[in-house]
């Protein structure tokens, strides 16, 4: 047990309704100063047996439950997670370095809604029936089993919730890995649901790393679907691990996403979108970081988009005045330092930033805007992940669509125009899973998100989150042979 901004968090694993200890630890560093939270139970092969073996006996009994009786449990699960609201935004800025503002505002009433929202959902949850030849087709959604679920941290606890609340409520049960840089906020998460009346390994927990804990759920022959949210290639190894099994996927990965800024836009809202994309120091796989304008507008663009973001106050992320925090780990800082020091030395010039901010040191990186790489360059198609934009400018339409598209990832593309013609022949032609026009990070979870290329495998929410948990089941019903013999 340790304590963390006044909460108390047991760091034991949660396997089977009840805290299973590890000999071995891994330690859980802040970001925010690099101080050390506490040491965390690290499983491995056995604890993970342990969890879906759990979650198999289970399965049965939660399958088993109506939709609304499962809703019920998860709606309380909701209200747990609002109850401690507070608790869980403090201790995740703390793990995770995110600002606490945006946690308090925006992250946190997320997780309660995953849980409500597909609550509600599977209970709506319907196929028309089809007919052919007489015979009726009744089409439903069984249960598929046993779900690993291994998430990220730069948003673990949100990420985690948007695959756990589905697939929990469309009657599976759950063994979820989390983040080895961001554990905490998940045994917060098994704490509540075990108040709302989960049963016993319906929901289970094992931390770890990747390697570890991570890889021996990804082979695992009790597990009937596997979602991941990382990197290309830790997804690579995830698909062949899980491959002998058949085992079907769900894969949210990296992200290289265009801001393409047309000539006729509203100027405004297109810097406003352009410095927002600092949000979570640049730790966010939606983010659009290639800022691509047109140039007949590329120079007032640029100076107020540097203006805009030398403004931004950067510092401890639980100050509410606080834009832009420190990032998550130092091996991730030298990561994206080493990124930006190439791309100097490869000729791009730093119209701002361009280092470590001195004045914070610790794992505190500048708000960095390039100009001036060569195309084709790594700064131009590798995944940063940190508080750094590059831009770029085009002439036309067909030149700047070329550019938002010349890359092997697809996850989003944003699109300013203040020509409605323009916004419906540009989005159609952008390879992304979700384009925004005019707008950004605004999504109904209902609607399909996922990515195309490199940038994933498969569409999560609403309906396609069932499509995904679940065992689609067509049942063909004959007109005739209802007589019995005799």
């Amino acid at each position: 047990m340790i304590e963390v901004e006044g909460v108390k968090i047991d760091t034991r694993h949660w396997i089977g309704g009840e805290r299973v200890p590890s000999v071995r630890k891994f330690p859980d560093i802040s970001p925010i100063d690099e101080a050390h939270l506490g040491d965390i139970d690290a499983g491995g092969a056995a604890e993970a047996d342990r969890a879906v073996a759990a979650a198999r006996a289970t399965f049965p009994e939660w399958a088993g439950k109506t939709a609304a009786e499962r809703g019920a449990i998860l709606r309380r699960v909701a209200d747990g997670i609002d109850e401690r609201r507070e608790d869980l935004a403090r201790v995740e800025t703390r793990d995770n370095g995110s600002l606490l503002r945006s946690h308090r505002r925006g992250v946190m009433p997320r997780v309660a809604m995953n849980f409500r929202f597909f609550a509600d959902y599977a209970e709506t949850l319907a196929h028309p029936d089809l007919e052919v030849r007489g015979h009726r087709e009744r089409i439903t959604y069984d249960p598929a089993g046993v779900t690993a679920i291994i998430t990220p941290w730069n948003a673990p606890l949100m990420l985690a919730t948007w695959r756990i609340g589905p697939a929990l409520a469309a009657g599976n049960t759950v063994v979820l890995k989390p983040p080895e840089w961001a554990p905490l906020t998940a045994s917060l998460l098994a704490d509540i649901a075990h108040e709302a009346g989960l049963p016993a390994g319906v929901f289970n927990v094992v931390q770890g790393t990747g390697a570890e804990a991570g890889a021996p759920l990804t082979r695992h022959p009790g597990i009937s679907r596997l979602s991941f949210t990382g990197s290309v290639p830790t997804a690579g190894v995830i698909a062949a691990a899980a491959a002998p099994n058949i085992v079907p996927l769900s894969f949210e990965l990296g992200g290289k996403s265009p801001l393409l800024v047309f000539a006729d836009c509203d100027l405004d809202l297109a810097v406003d979108l352009a410095v927002e994309q600092f949000d979570n120091a640049g730790q966010v796989c939606l983010g659009a970081c290639r800022l691509l304008v047109q140039e007949g507008i590329a120079e007032e663009f640029t100076a107020r988009v540097v203006e805009r973001a030398r403004a931004l106050v950067q510092g401890d992320p639980r100050d509410e005045k606080t834009d832009v925090g420190a990032l998550v780990s130092r091996q991730h800082f030298e990561r994206v330092s080493g990124f930006v020091e190439r791309a100097l030395t490869g000729g791009a010039k730093a119209l701002l930033g361009g280092g470590p901010n001195t004045g914070l040191g610790g794992l505190y990186y500048s708000p960095t805007i390039l100009a001036g790489a060569e195309p084709g360059s790594e700064i131009l198609t590798e995944e940063v992940f940190g508080p750094v934009l590059t831009i770029q400018t085009f002439k036309d339409e067909d030149q700047g669509v070329r550019m938002a598209n010349d890359t092997r990832f697809g996850l989003a593309a944003t699109l300013v125009t203040g020509d409605p013609e323009r916004a419906e022949r540009v989005s159609a032609r952008l390879n992304a899973g979700t384009v925004w026009v005019n707008c950004f990070f605004v999504r109904d979870l209902g609607a399909p998100f996922g990515g195309s290329g490199k940038s994933g495998i498969g569409r999560e929410g609403g309906t396609y989150s069932f499509d995904f948990y679940c065992d689609v089941k067509n049942t063909v019903f004959s007109p005739d042979g209802w007589r019995s013999h005799g």
